[in-house]
C-alpha cells in the first residue's frame, strides 16, 4: 500500500536522484538469476558468495549477514538477487521474514554524495535506517526503511569511483552479450 508523497523537500530532492538497481530477495541467487535470464534477457551475473562485511549493523545492534549476491544488467538498471544464508535479524528479514516463504522486491538503490547526511535526511523524511554495513573493501551501504510508504528498502551509497567501475562493468558485459556464459564468479 502507498501512502501520500514524503512532506520533507530535502527528502524529496535526494528521491529524485535515479535508481540505479532494483534488488530482489530470493531463497536461491543462481536459480533467480537463471529465471530472470530466460524471462526477460537480462544478464550476464556476476556472483559473489558469502559477500565478506567488515561490520554489519541491524537496528542499532551489531549483528551478522551473511549473504550472496548476482549482479546483471536488466535494460537501463541493474537487477540484484539476494540470499541470506543465516536466521538472523537483517534488513533482508525485515521484509521477508525467516520461515515466511515470501520472497520480493527488497530495495532500490541510488547514490548520494555524504551517505551521514543521506541517512539523517531519510530518517526526518520518515524512513529511518534499517540496517548499516561496511563491506571488507571499504565500501559502506544503508538500507533505510521505506516500507511504510514504498513496500521496500531503499539502499544508499556513495557513488565512488570503484562503485561507479563496478556497475560499468556490469553493463558493459551486457552489451552484446549472446546469452553464454551466464554467471561470472567474483569471488
Amino acid at each position: 500500500m502507498l501512502t501520500a508523497p514524503c512532506p520533507n523537500p530535502e527528502v524529496q530532492v535526494i528521491a529524485r536522484l535515479p535508481v540505479r538497481q532494483l534488488a530482489y530477495f530470493v531463497p536461491d541467487i543462481e536459480t533467480a538469476a537463471r529465471a530472470h535470464s530466460a524471462a526477460f534477457g537480462s544478464g550476464p551475473f556476476f556472483t559473489f558468495s558469502h559477500v565478506p562485511l567488515a561490520r554489519s549493523v541491524h537496528r542499532g545492534q551489531e549483528r551478522p549477514f551473511d549473504h550472496s549476491s548476482a549482479y546483471g544488467q536488466w535494460g537501463d538498471v541493474m537487477v540484484e538477487f539476494v540470499q541470506q544464508h543465516n536466521d538472523d535479524p537483517s534488513a533482508c528479514h525485515d521484509l521477508y521474514p525467516v520461515g515466511s516463504g515470501r520472497y520480493g522486491l527488497h530495495h532500490t538503490a541510488i547514490w548520494v554524495d555524504d551517505l551521514t547526511a543521506a541517512i539523517a535526511e531519510f530518517a526526518e523524511g520518515g524512513m529511518p535506517l534499517a540496517q548499516l554495513s561496511t563491506t571488507e573493501f571499504g565500501t559502506d551501504f544503508a538500507f533505510v526503511d521505506a516500507s511504510k510508504s514504498l513496500g521496500h528498502m531503499i539502499e544508499l551509497y556513495e557513488g565512488d569511483d570503484n562503485l561507479r567501475g563496478f556497475y560499468a562493468m556490469v553493463r558493459d558485459a551486457a552489451k552484446d552479450w549472446d546469452g553464454s556464459d551466464l554467471f561470472r564468479p567474483l569471488n
